[in-house]
């Protein structure tokens, strides 16, 4: 599994490139194609810079497909690649399904693009806890202007549109039994119809891509189901679909695969898998601590 942009951004893939040439090997192409020093603005900031998403989008990708390299080296052997939101890059570069270069540079002009959409179409997001999937679907078919954008687990569920909508629908959650609704530090409506402005100017970016079929399999957490091609029409779909990553992990699961591994900044899918699939087991690696306990778990990594 592959983390998008609600994980950790500062410090990613810091220790592990000081102490890994493959990590470092991975910051430096990545900053060829972006042509600055991403290693750099990773582990030194500014932290404003960093945290503006069409930087932060290239810095996670990057972060995780070099620890992905890392894991292949060390014997990582896999079946399936997910990733959510953003982390799809990635799963897709693990697959071999595209190039770590051209997603670079797509996520690049994905980030630059989702900036533009959301200052032409400002707007917000907000985390509902403690409703079901179906009393928050509902209640955006309510109210003109919002979302679901993203199914994380069971009873928890963002939701993306305008702001006053966003606002109102909070309101309503809250009267229908949301244990908490939480406003999210975004700078815009993803994952909605109002980012929808960025698709054209993606086109060019995907239209100039080479795709491969994914081997191992990549499975998308937009359609939830097993992708082999049409990955641009796909990516450029997902942008304003709602992340399916709770209806991914159970359809997974329920497929006969148990066992889930997070490569990227964070452990946020962990948590959310472990409460999808409570019988599922799920770890990470973000860092050189979480590496050392992987290798002495004797689970996932296999004699390269």
């Amino acid at each position: 599994m592959f983390p998008g942009q609600g994980s950790q951004a500062v410090g990613m893939g810091c220790d592990l490139a000081a102490a890994d040439p493959v990590m470092r090997e991975a910051y430096s192409e990545a900053s060829e194609v972006l042509g600055y020093d991403l290693q750099d603005l990773c582990c030194q900031g500014p932290i404003d810079r960093l945290s503006r998403t069409d930087f932060t989008q290239p810095a996670l990708l990057a972060a995780s497909v070099g620890m992905f390299r890392i894991l292949r080296r060390d014997g990582l052997r896999f079946d399936v690649a997910i990733g959510h939101s953003l982390g799809e890059f990635s799963a897709l570069v693990a697959t071999g399904a595209v190039g770590f270069a051209d997603a670079l540079r797509i996520v690049r002009r994905r980030g630059q693009e989702m900036l533009r959409a959301a200052d032409a179409n400002p707007g917000g997001m907000a985390a509902v806890i403690g409703l079901d999937d179906a009393v928050v679907e509902a209640l955006c078919a309510e109210q003109d202007g919002v979302w679901p954008a993203n199914f994380n687990s069971p009873g928890q569920v963002v939701v993306s549109g305008r702001k006053p909508a966003v606002e109102a629908l909070a309101q309503k959650a809250r009267a229908a039994g949301a244990k908490r609704v939480i406003a999210l530090a975004v700078s815009g409506a993803f994952h909605s119809p109002l980012v929808e402005s960025a698709l054209e100017p993606l086109r060019e970016e995907f239209e100039r891509t080479a795709w491969s079929a994914p081997d191992p399999a990549f499975f998308s957490g937009c359609s939830v189901c097993f992708e082999t091609g049409e990955f641009a029409e796909l990516l450029q779909r997902q942008l304003i679909s709602p992340v399916r990553f709770s209806q991914s992990v159970r359809t997974l699961y329920a497929e006969g695969y148990d066992a889930f591994l997070e490569v990227g900044p964070g452990a946020v899918l962990t948590g959310l898998v472990k409460r999808i699939e409570p019988q599922a087991h799920a770890a990470h690696v973000s860092d050189m601590e979480t590496l050392t306990e992987l290798r002495a778990s004797g689970r996932y990594l296999e004699d390269a």
